[in-house]
C-alpha cells in the first residue's frame, strides 16, 4: 500500500524507493509522479524533508539537492560549443606594470620565477612593494644583482611622523635617496586616502598638500607615480540583492566599505583627480582602471582631461570580458595611455589575460568566481595596440628598461 510518511524520520521498514512530495503538495512528487498512481512498494516523504539521504529515488534526491544548493555551490557547465584558443604565451614581449613581491627571494625561487617568466613572454615585472630605505635597497639588490633586465622596483611612501615639522621635506629627500638605490617609480597603496589618519584621527585626503614635494620630485626625476585610490565602487554599495559583487561581499565581509567609517566612493575619486590635475608635469598611473571599468566612457573622458594620467588593467578583466565590442573600441581610441598589469603572481591567471585580450573566444570562465560571476569575451585586439598595451607604453614612461629584448619577433633573454 501506498504511503505518505511526515515524520522527522523513515520508518525502520520503509519501502525501497522512498520519492519526495512537491512542497505544499500532497499529491505529487518531486520527480513528477501523481501519488495516488505510485506502485506497490513506493512511499513518499512529506515536505520538508529532514535528511535526503532518506529519498531513494534518484530524480527526487537531486531536485532536493537544488533547493538547498546555495550559490557559491552552484557550478554549471556549459554546453555551448565554440572554438576556443587557450593561450599560455603572450603574443609580444610585455611588461608587467603592476605586481607585488613582499619579501626578498632565494636564488632558486628567483631562477623559477624568470623560468616562468620566460614560457609566457613576460619581459620585465614590476614590483610595487618596493618600501623604502634600507628595506627598498636590499629588495633591489635581491632581483638586479641576479638578473638587472627582468625586474623594475618600486619605492613606497614612508607615512612615519607625517604631522612634524619638515615632513614634506622628508617625505621627497627620501624617495630621492630611493631613486638612488634603484627605484624606478613610485607606488601609492590605498592606506592613502581611506585609513591613513594624522595625530588627531583626521583622514589624509589624496590630495593632501603635504605630499605636494613628494610628487613634484617624481616629475623632475621623471618616475611615474602608480596610484590605487578607492576600491570598486560595489564595496562603498549596501551589501543587498543588488549588489553585484554580493558573493564577494559573502565571503569577505570585511572588503565593505562602510560610511561610518570610509568615505564616499565619489569622494575619494575626487580628491585624486585633483591631485592629479595639481601636478601636470608627473606621470600618474592610475591602478585599476581606476574603478572605472564599468564605465569607460567616463575614464575615457577623465582620460581626455588628464593627459598626464595614464592607467592600467590589474585586477579589473570581467569589466573588459563582459563588453568585449565597447572595451575593444575603447583600447584602440585610448591606446597610448593603457598599460598590461596582473596585480597577483599566478602564472595559470595571465593565460585567462592573453585570452580576453588576444582572440575572439566566446563565452568563457574567469578564474574567480566570487569576482565574476559572469563569462567573458575575447577583445581580439589589433597588433598595434597590443604592442602598445603591452610595452611600448610602458617603455615610454618607465625609466631604466632595456628595449632591445622588445624587438618584434624576439624572445626575452637574461
Amino acid at each position: 500500500m501506498n504511503s505518505v510518511l511526515d515524520v522527522d524520520r523513515p520508518y525502520a521498514n520503509a519501502s525501497p524507493i522512498v520519492h519526495a512530495l512537491v512542497n505544499n503538495s500532497p499529491t505529487y512528487t518531486l520527480c513528477g509522479k501523481w501519488f495516488g498512481n505510485l506502485s506497490n512498494g513506493e512511499s513518499a516523504l512529506g515536505s520538508p524533508v529532514g535528511n535526503s539521504e532518506w529519498i531513494t529515488c534518484p530524480e527526487c534526491r537531486g531536485c532536493l539537492v537544488a533547493q538547498t544548493m546555495s550559490i557559491e555551490e552552484y557550478e554549471p557547465k556549459s554546453t555551448l560549443i565554440v572554438p576556443e584558443h587557450h593561450l599560455t604565451c603572450a603574443r609580444y614581449p610585455f611588461v608587467d606594470i603592476h605586481n607585488h613581491h613582499h619579501s626578498l627571494l632565494s636564488a632558486q625561487k628567483l631562477d623559477q620565477l624568470v623560468k616562468d617568466m620566460e614560457e609566457m613572454n613576460l619581459q620585465v615585472m614590476v614590483n610595487l612593494s618596493g618600501g623604502y630605505g634600507n628595506t627598498l635597497t636590499s629588495r633591489v639588490r635581491n632581483v638586479k644583482d641576479r638578473y638587472p633586465r627582468r625586474f623594475a622596483v618600486f619605492a613606497n611612501i614612508d607615512f612615519s611622523d607625517l604631522d612634524a615639522p619638515g615632513y614634506s621635506h622628508r617625505a621627497a629627500h627620501q624617495f630621492e635617496e630611493d631613486v638612488r638605490n634603484g627605484a624606478q617609480g613610485l607606488k601609492v597603496f590605498k592606506n592613502f586616502g581611506m585609513d591613513l589618519r594624522d595625530i588627531a584621527g583626521r583622514r589624509i585626503h589624496v590630495d593632501d598638500p603635504r605630499f605636494d614635494e613628494l610628487f613634484d620630485a617624481c616629475a623632475i626625476l621623471k618616475t611615474p607615480v602608480l596610484i590605487h585610490t578607492a576600491e570598486p565602487p560595489s564595496f562603498f554599495d549596501p551589501v543587498d540583492k543588488y549588489n553585484e559583487r554580493w558573493l564577494e561581499l559573502k565571503r569577505f565581509p570585511s572588503r565593505a566599505r562602510s560610511p561610518e567609517y570610509y568615505p564616499g566612493w565619489q569622494t575619494l575619486l575626487d580628491e585624486q583627480y585633483r591631485l592629479f590635475a595639481r601636478h601636470p608635469n608627473t606621470v600618474f598611473i592610475n591602478a585599476h582602471l581606476g574603478w572605472l571599468g564599468g564605465n569607460l566612457d567616463k575614464l575615457g573622458r577623465l582620460m581626455d582631461s588628464l593627459p598626464n594620467m595614464y592607467t592600467d588593467i590589474a585586477a579589473v578583466l570581467p569589466e573588459l570580458g563582459r563588453q568585449p565590442r565597447h572595451a575593444r573600441n575603447w583600447f584602440i581610441r585610448y591606446q597610448n595611455r593603457v598599460l598590461f598589469g596582473k596585480d597577483s603572481w599566478n602564472v595559470a591567471e595571465y593565460h585567462t589575460y592573453f585570452r580576453v585580450l588576444e582572440t575572439t573566444d566566446e563565452y568563457f570562465d574567469y578564474y574567480r568566481k566570487y569576482h565574476c560571476f559572469w563569462k567573458l569575451y575575447g577583445l581580439d585586439l589589433p597588433n598595434a595596440v597590443l604592442r602598445k598595451l603591452y610595452y611600448e607604453n610602458a617603455l615610454h614612461i618607465l625609466p631604466g628598461i632595456v628595449r632591445t629584448p622588445f624587438v618584434e619577433g624576439s624572445r626575452p633573454t637574461v
